[in-house]
């Protein structure tokens, strides 16, 4: 059974009613409970936090095959939870609900998107579903 460690950055425990324009209206429980039942073969671990260091710490320690990441801001400017995800080695899909690149011109530029196995975004949450599925097949490629 393939293990996901998905981690969630800072806002992002405000889902549902943070920016619903931008973001949607499902709570960031919904969306667990959703993939939970999308994917009941996948060994799925939450984690969310409005600190860049618990990040660091999580990436760092987990038993996890693979690692899907909403960083939120900190996708932009935290030069310390891309060399979190260099140091692991293991397949870390970055994920975004909104299009960051139809957003503000500084949301453009993801720092840790170069040393992710791919980036997902624009689809609102279902981008979730897709990075879960995205991992489903790196793993069975690669035999992980």
């Amino acid at each position: 059974m393939a293990k996901i460690q998905i981690i969630n950055g800072p806002n992002l425990n405000l889902l549902g009613t943070r920016d619903p324009e931008t973001y949607g209206s499902v709570t960031l429980e919904e969306v667990e409970m959703g993939l939970r039942v999308d994917f009941p073969s996948v060994s799925l671990t939450f984690f969310q936090t409005n600190i860049e260091g618990e990040i660091v710490d999580v990436l760092q320690k987990t038993a996890a095959d693979a690692v899907i990441l909403n960083a939120g801001g900190y996708s932009h400017s935290s030069v310390s939870i891309r060399d979190a995800i260099d140091a692991i080695k293991i397949p870390v899909v970055e994920v975004h609900i909104s299009n960051i690149s139809a957003r503000e011109k500084f949301r453009h530029t993801s720092i840790i998107s170069p040393v992710c196995a791919g980036v997902i975004f624009g689809f609102g949450t279902d981008g979730y579903h897709l990075a879960v599925t995205a991992c489903q097949r790196m793993l069975t490629r690669y035999d992980i």
